[in-house]
C-alpha cells in the first residue's frame, strides 16, 4: 500500500463543484455589497456637503464621514477577490476534469426509454 500526500482526484471533484457554486454566489454578495457602501458613501457625502462643507476637509468630522465604510469595503473587496480566485480555481479543474468522470456504480450500462418508463 503506497502513501500518496496528494489528494485523490475524485475528492477534488466531489468538491470542485460546491466550491464554484459558493464562490459565485459569496462574489455576488460582495457585488452587491459594494455597490450598497458606495451608494450610502455617496450619500453621506451628499448630505454633508450641503451645508457648504466638503467631504475633503482636513476636519475630524469630514475624516469620519471619509472612513465610515472603509472597514466593510475592505472586507468586502478582500472576500470578492477570494471567492473569485475559488470560483476560478473550481472552474478550471472542472473544465480540465470534465470527461475523465467514473461512471454510476449502480448503472448497469442498459439503456431505457419512454415504453420503459410508463410500462407500454
Amino acid at each position: 500500500m503506497e502513501d500518496n500526500a496528494a489528494p485523490h482526484p475524485s475528492t477534488l471533484m466531489k468538491f470542485a463543484r460546491p466550491a464554484l457554486i459558493a464562490g459565485v454566489v459569496i462574489a455576488l454578495v460582495c457585488i452587491g455589497l459594494l455597490i450598497i457602501i458606495f451608494a450610502l458613501d455617496s450619500f453621506n457625502a451628499a448630505t454633508y456637503s450641503v451645508a457648504g462643507k466638503s467631504v475633503n476637509d482636513a476636519t475630524d468630522e469630514a475624516r469620519g464621514i471619509r472612513e465610515l465604510y472603509s472597514g466593510a469595503r475592505a472586507g468586502g473587496i478582500i472576500t470578492l477577490v477570494i471567492s473569485g480566485v475559488v470560483a476560478v480555481a473550481a472552474a478550471v479543474l472542472l473544465y480540465l476534469k470534465r470527461g475523465n468522470s467514473p461512471l454510476d456504480e449502480d448503472d448497469d450500462g442498459e439503456d431505457y426509454d419512454l415504453e420503459d418508463l410508463t410500462g407500454r
